[in-house]
């Protein structure tokens, strides 16, 4: 099903995955503007995660841009006179983007970017919200704010440098080039790279994979993966979390599977 949030900027299709869960894959529809999201864009994506984020049927999201061009070329420059003239309206924007980039990296469900050509600025700044990030050659990545005067807010700036580095991110933003995947994938920023007309069946067989094992199991590993980014120790209540997974069917489900070796079928309780 397909459907339609504010201004058609993002689109959501769900489809049912071979593993008996469910895939959806949603998409940055502004190929004409390469995909460059405005405040009513970061707003719409927000909701339509916090939409998935319920669905508790869903195994794996897919996120990517539309067309072939860009993953997304970032904020789009041509509405900062109406959306970023003041730090009022700077702030306004900036919490738009924030509830966007929560709402992917908090969402329950694991979240894979599928980057094709551009995934600048805003847009690397999303694919970093996602839990895994898989690209073609003909990508290319950056975040050249600095040719705007801009700076990048902590909690954008935050996503980045936990996956490549303070070296890393001080690299990008300092220099503010484009680079190629190759370095994307050398410094961390990519899972993997794969040639362009395998993009797709990739990033469709990675969902896959992920989608045939225990969601919750999924769902927690990424809790736990997210809340070790924050130095601040465990609580023991934290700590008791890690034995949830042993109360779920999907649990039993697993151990008598292996030990009939036969394909265990999860039902996410």
């Amino acid at each position: 099903m397909t459907q339609t949030p504010p201004m058609a900027s993002i689109l959501v299709d769900q489809i049912e995955a071979k593993a008996g869960g469910f895939l959806a894959t949603v998409t940055l529809n502004r190929p004409d503007k390469l995909n460059a999201l405005n405040r009513d864009s970061w707003l719409a994506l927000a909701d339509v995660m916090k939409s998935l984020n319920e669905q508790t049927s869903l195994r794996c999201i897919i996120l990517r841009g539309a067309g072939e061009k860009a993953f997304a070329a970032g904020a789009d420059i041509s509405a900062f006179e109406a959306e970023r003239a003041s730090v009022e309206q700077a702030r306004s924007y900036g919490e738009a983007v924030q509830q966007a980039m929560a709402s992917v990296s908090e969402c329950c469900h694991p979240v894979i970017a599928m980057i094709q050509g551009v995934c600048v600025g805003g847009g690397l700044q999303l694919a970093s919200a996602c839990d895994m990030r898989i690209a073609s050659h003909s990508a290319r990545f950056g975040a050249p704010v600095k040719k705007l005067g801009l700076t990048m807010a902590y909690s954008e700036l935050k996503l980045i440098a936990d996956l490549v580095g303070p070296a890393n991110a001080l690299e990008i933003l300092l220099e503010g080039e484009l680079f190629k995947a190759e370095r994307a994938l050398e410094i961390g920023f990519i899972n993997r790279l794969v040639a362009d007309e395998r993009l797709e069946q990739e990033t469709r067989d990675t969902a896959e994979r992920i989608a045939d094992g225990a969601p919750i199991a999924a769902r927690l590993h990424k809790r736990f993966v997210r809340r070790l980014l924050d130095p601040t120790p465990l609580t023991p209540h934290e700590q008791e979390e890690s034995w949830l997974s042993i109360e779920t069917e999907d649990y039993r489900t697993g151990v008598q599977a292996f030990l009939q070796k036969t394909k265990p079928l999860f039902k996410g309780a």
